[in-house]
């Protein structure tokens, strides 16, 4: 090495700019998971002694990290250099990106007084209890399928359907769950998802392909999630018969003129606007709308100082970033230790443990992808980025077997949009939790749910996960790829094949 090199090195070590292509832990591959396992027990601990808090969360975090140094066998520095490395990774900017889009157009919607003008409608419609939940279902699925954006979806309709579905009577956990099953369905489905686009990509598909061979499985999820939905999530108790009725006597219809913006967002995106500018653009109609129907700018943005002189920032636009710098910041930590897995070849190793399980079956095979996906969800709580750790997996032992790359993109991503929102320490339900503790900072009347008590309820990803079992154990919609990489039913390519 010359001396400018050298020179060029120290350089990138001093900014932080230094590649690293593998970490060595003490114990083995499989030590480099201590601070995600620890992060985990941390989590469900709290949620179970009801003292979770998104700083809190972060702290185990951080703790977890911390303790993973120790067992580091490489250079320290390098350890360091990987977290960074794994926290600038696109995935998690993008996720950031979306919360506080959408949590800014959410809050302008709320601010314009839809909340309000929902438990109007729910009133003189009698749409209450179990049909509530049941519509909150199909308008979070219809949502997240038009934006594209899971999380946005959960910060969305958390800040505008929760509050008004409790007051209608709605069962406030499978209310909060039929959120987050709305997400998941958009997030497996949507054309624009994240997840629809890594799975198709790293398995050399066409989108469009992906997307209509993806809705059989999508619909046979969703069917009996509405059902469930709509027979389980009655039964609230917002309270006395005069109270609601002094409540209805103040709500107007004013508010669901904010719809317009609403629907204008969804027409955008699915014009293949991108996420960003649909939102942007509901964000600006949103704010026109609130001023045509007589608001104060005030509800949008207000300066201030409060009384020891400090100045203060509030309104929709603030809170609707405000509530997500902790789940920015506990996010950007999930995805750096889990690309200490990877630099470690935990992933490698679990891959290779797969692989000689399978013995030249297809089912076994198809059951194998099913189970390493599943697995990496556990630890890697962003399913995008289990998306992308999984790729090529998945892509390797499906070419392996002539799998076509429609299947093995629905084996990827139905089973991450799934998990993405059902285990407690998931991003999805600690945004959800997250979102619905902002909420209740405005409504005295609602109830915090904690993450362990959600993830029973959350029907369309629970189904979602049977269905893809099922089509694994029973070869239910099975197509391998032709000479021209068409889709070939197994008894025409077992016909060929002899």
């Amino acid at each position: 090495m010359n001396d400018d090199q050298g020179q060029e090195l120290a350089a990138q070590e001093a900014v932080g700019e230094l590649e690293i292509d593998k970490l060595e832990f003490r114990g083995g591959v499989f030590f480099s998971t201590i601070p995600l396992v620890f992060f985990i027990v941390w989590a469900i601990t709290l949620s179970v002694m009801k003292l979770v808090t998104e700083e809190a969360l972060v702290l185990g975090m951080v703790i977890g990290i911390a303790i993973g140094l120790f067992f580091c066998k490489s250079k320290w520095k390098n350890y360091a250099q990987a977290l960074f490395t794994g926290m600038a990774q696109p995935i998690g900017v993008i996720a950031v990106v979306a919360w506080f889009w959408a949590g800014m157009f959410a809050k302008l919607l709320a601010a314009g007084g839809l909340v309000e003008g929902l438990i109007w409608f729910g009133f003189k419609t009698g749409l209450q209890g179990g049909f509530i939940v049941g519509l909150t279902f199909i308008l979070s699925a219809l949502f997240s399928t038009a934006v594209g954006t899971g999380y946005g979806t959960v910060a969305t309709f958390g800040i505008l359907m929760f509050p008004a579905g409790i007051i209608l009577g709605a069962e406030p956990v499978v209310l909060l769950a039929a959120i987050l099953s709305g997400a998941v369905f958009g997030d497996n489905l949507a054309p624009v998802s994240d997840t629809t686009i890594v799975s198709a990509t790293t398995q050399e598909a066409d989108v469009p392909g992906v997307v209509k061979s993806r809705f059989k499985y999508s619909i046979a999820a969703a069917i009996p999630s509405l059902i469930l939905f709509t027979l389980l999530g009655g039964g609230g108790d917002f309270g006395e018969p005069q109270v609601l009725a002094n409540l209805e006597a103040q709500v107007s219809p004013k508010g669901l003129f904010m719809l317009i913006p609403f629907i204008f967002v969804l027409y955008l995106a699915l014009s293949g606007r991108h996420l960003l500018t649909s939102l942007t653009w509901g964000i600006v109609s949103s704010i026109a709308f609130i001023f045509l129907t007589g608001t104060s700018f005030s509800e949008v943005l207000a300066f201030s100082k409060d009384e020891a002189g400090n100045p203060v920032v509030e309104g929709a636009l603030m809170s609707g970033i405000g509530g997500y710098f902790n789940m920015a910041i506990l996010i950007l930590f999930i995805l750096a230790a889990a690309h200490l897995m990877e630099l470690a070849g935990t992933m490698e190793t679990i891959k290779n443990f797969f692989l000689k399980l399978i013995n030249g079956a297809v089912k076994k095979a198809e059951l194998s992808i099913f189970a390493i996906v599943a697995f990496l969800n556990v630890f890697i709580t962003i399913n995008t980025a289990a998306e992308i750790t999984a790729g090529p997996f998945v892509r390797k032992l499906g070419k392996e077997f002539h799998i076509h790359p429609y299947r093995r993109a629905n084996f990827l991503d139905t089973v991450s949009s799934s998990l993405g929102y059902i285990f407690p320490w998931s991003g999805g339900v600690l945004l959800a939790w997250a979102t619905i503790k902002g909420v209740a900072e405005d409504f005295d009347f609602i109830p915090v749910i904690g993450p362990t008590e959600i993830f029973p309820f959350v029907f369309q990803g629970w189904f979602l996960l049977i269905v893809m079992f099922i089509a694994a154990i029973t070869s239910w919609g099975l197509r391998f790829s032709g000479e021209n990489g068409e889709e070939v039913k197994p008894e025409d390519f077992y016909m060929n094949k002899d």
